[in-house]
């Protein structure tokens, strides 16, 4: 195999390392790369691009409204004055609420369904988080409804109730941060945006901020095509208690995807752009190689919102 010459030159350029006052301020500003070997066979002037997440402190795109949510609870004094942070969560939200929570002295008690991977109950619980298990057979949709339970049942207030769902600092976050990362880092030219929905924050938004940049940039969602789906941490909305936050009309489009399709994708993420991601990422991923197949040109970003680590077997 050749090495491209521009590797070389790259390697050869160096960047000062970055300091932080605290842990807190390096969530975001995640690197955008750019698609070459999946994406083969599409016009010369159609371009893919990833925001790899998994590049943040916590590896998932649920770093950033987790920071959000606490520091607006923090802002209307919500939290700080020993109130217990408490959510349901399949895992990505609750390994960046403990891990906030541990930077920022707030201790977190996550509700989760009781099958979700061994390697996320491991974080949570290093972080110092409590987990109370959900019933596994009802999914996401049982922790939200235990962990009302638990609130409504809270007569001493010691709760804050992080509400991922329905809590507007969910796509706030995304809004402030994620969108005008991408729009800087493709110098304006952004012209799709595609994300798969969970809570939904992501895609609302990231996209409500980046129409705030250009009407003309096309926001598209993508949800499971079955109630009874394997893309785990996404939501089918028919069949779902639908989050708060989201707003369907405020789409341009919205894609449905087989499971089976994000399971290939994310293993062809892996074996041919050396990026190991989740099957919700890689469901992703060929949401948005269905919309560059459309296109004559254009620049399309997804997000891979993980790492595949979070999914493997002990």
């Amino acid at each position: 195999m050749s090495v491209n010459p521009a590797w070389t030159g790259r390697l050869q350029a160096t960047r000062p390392p970055q300091r932080r006052e605290s842990l807190v301020d390096q969530v975001g500003n995640t690197p955008l790369v750019r698609l070459s070997k999946v994406t083969e066979g599409l016009p010369e002037a159609v371009e893919v691009w990833v925001k790899l997440e998994s590049m943040n402190p916590g590896g998932s795109v649920k770093d950033r409204p987790a920071r959000q949510i606490l520091l607006d609870a923090f802002a209307r004094g919500d939290l700080g004055h020993g109130q217990i942070l408490i959510d349901a969560t399949s895992g990505n939200t609750g390994i960046a609420y403990a891990m906030l929570g541990a930077a920022m002295g707030v201790e977190v008690h996550l509700v989760m369904p009781e099958n979700v991977s061994p390697q996320r109950k491991h974080i949570v619980e290093t972080f110092g988080a409590k987990i109370i298990y959900s019933d596994p057979m009802e999914g996401s949709d049982g922790a939200i409804r235990l962990v009302r339970k638990l609130v409504a049942e809270d007569t001493e207030g010691k709760y804050f109730y992080a509400n991922q769902y329905g809590n507007p600092s969910n796509p706030r976050a995304h809004e402030l941060t994620t969108a005008p990362e991408i729009w800087a880092q493709t110098a304006g030219r952004v012209t799709h945006f595609v994300a798969c929905t969970g809570t939904s924050g992501t895609v609302m938004g990231t996209g409500r901020g980046l129409k705030g940049f250009s009407e003309q940039i096309q926001v598209i969602g993508c949800q499971p095509a079955d109630a009874f789906h394997g893309l785990e941490g996404l939501k089918h909305m028919p069949s779902s208690i639908k989050p708060g936050i989201y707003d369907e009309s405020k789409l341009d489009r919205l894609m449905w995807l087989e499971t089976e399709d994000g399971w290939d994708m994310a293993e062809r993420m892996a074996a041919e752009e050396g990026i190991a991601c989740g099957n919700s990422a890689g469901a992703s991923v060929f949401a948005a190689l269905q919309v560059a197949r459309e296109l004559e040109e254009g620049v399309i970003v997804t997000v891979i919102c993980d790492h595949a680590d979070r999914y493997f077997g002990e």
